[in-house]
């Protein structure tokens, strides 16, 4: 591990030297590639330099203990070789962390899509909820929400809601939140009393910058139709809707919340060009079966991950079986336990994949 990291801090140290070469400085492309390359590196170069400062200040205060001491001093010392022991303990389990094989959509924004399934109603109130939570969480770590296209109820649910959660590291946080969310809750139009059961369905998509996902214009199909609200009636005249079909793969995106024919494009552009590099991305993992895939989780968007049980306000997630009775926090965006849960367990078992390699 040692000699691993002393290769990064090399590397480190090259970087900088290069980012300061008029050549790179010149060039916008080697210098947002040098300087992304840094940044992934900065946080594991800080720590191993500070495991290296804790290890020789732990071997000078064990050095010390073997001088003339009183008693006083040398149970000072013995204190701080403990505190040092500690410290230096919790800096390889961190520095073991950072080495593990970073995904690299980590710190990319995101693109959410959640859909009322099993549930009719109920289950889009269900979506609309979701929403809320992602949103509410989005605000507390500072990250930006855009929706992108929102298809409501007549009551005030969600059939489907497309929006973009921006900001460093949102994919990290989000990722594991695809899959089948399932509700435990008596509907309010439930006039017996009686508990439902519903599902919604969750996908993360990391989105794409342009260079990213090469989309042909000769390959998509612009349908433009006049926007409509809940229950059909027409919202407006001109025709400001658009469909994208992507005729290679048949994946369309309509986007219609804008009254810009020229925003509603732009929309669903970034929408298809997440969903594009997701089914890229799917698509190599099923032909590198052996190569890592999540240990929480297959992504599948019909895989149950978590059930919200209203009456006992309990939350569970299914794939590490973590069940916790504050459900008014999480729905109110209190989430990074769970989520902090599900990043622990992913990173051991990676830890141990990689120590039984």
């Amino acid at each position: 591990m040692l000699q691993r990291l002393e290769s990064v801090v090399e590397r480190y140290d090259r970087l900088t030297h290069l980012l300061c070469d008029p050549q790179i400085m010149n060039d916008p492309a080697k210098l947002r590639e040098y300087s992304k390359e840094q940044s992934d590196i900065e946080e594991t170069v800080q720590a191993y330099r500070e495991y290296k400062e804790t290890v020789q200040q732990l071997q000078d205060a064990k050095d010390m203990l073997e001088e003339k001491l009183d008693d006083e001093m040398r149970e000072m010392v013995k204190m701080e070789v403990s505190e040092l022991e500690e410290k230096r303990d919790e800096l390889e389990e961190r520095i073991r962390v950072l080495l593990l094989p970073k995904d690299p959509n980590d710190d990319k924004n995101v693109i959410v899509e959640i859909r009322g399934a099993a549930g009719g109603d109920e289950a889009a109130l269900f979506a609309a909820d979701l929403y809320e939570m992602y949103t509410r969480y989005a605000a507390k770590h500072r990250f930006k929400v855009e929706i992108l296209e929102a298809n409501y109820t007549d009551i005030g649910g969600y059939k489907e809601v497309i929006f973009s959660v921006n900001g460093k590291g949102a994919y990290s946080r989000l990722k594991f939140e695809s899959g089948a969310h399932r509700v435990q809750r008596i509907p309010s139009t439930e006039s017996g009393g009686r508990i439902h059961t519903s599902t919604a369905t969750v996908a993360v998509l990391p989105e794409a910058e342009e260079v990213e996902v090469e989309v042909n214009d000769n390959d998509i199909r612009v349908d433009l139709f006049c926007s409509s609200g809940a229950g059909g009636q027409s919202v407006n005249t001109t025709k400001s809707a658009v469909r994208l079909t992507h005729v290679p793969t048949g994946i369309v995106v309509t986007c219609q919340d804008e009254k810009s024919q020229h925003k509603n494009k732009d929309r669903a552009m970034r929408v298809l060009r997440a969903r594009l590099f997701d089914k890229f991305q799917q698509e190599a993992q099923a032909e590198y079966a052996d190569l890592r895939k999540s240990t929480v989780g297959t992504g599948d968007r019909s895989e149950r991950i978590r059930t919200y049980n209203f009456p006992q306000s309990r939350i569970t997630d299914h794939r590490i079986g973590l069940t916790l009775h504050k459900l008014d926090q999480v729905l109110n965006g209190e989430m990074d336990e769970i989520i902090d849960a599900l990043i622990l367990h992913d990173q051991t078992e990676l830890m141990r994949n990689a120590e039984g390699a």
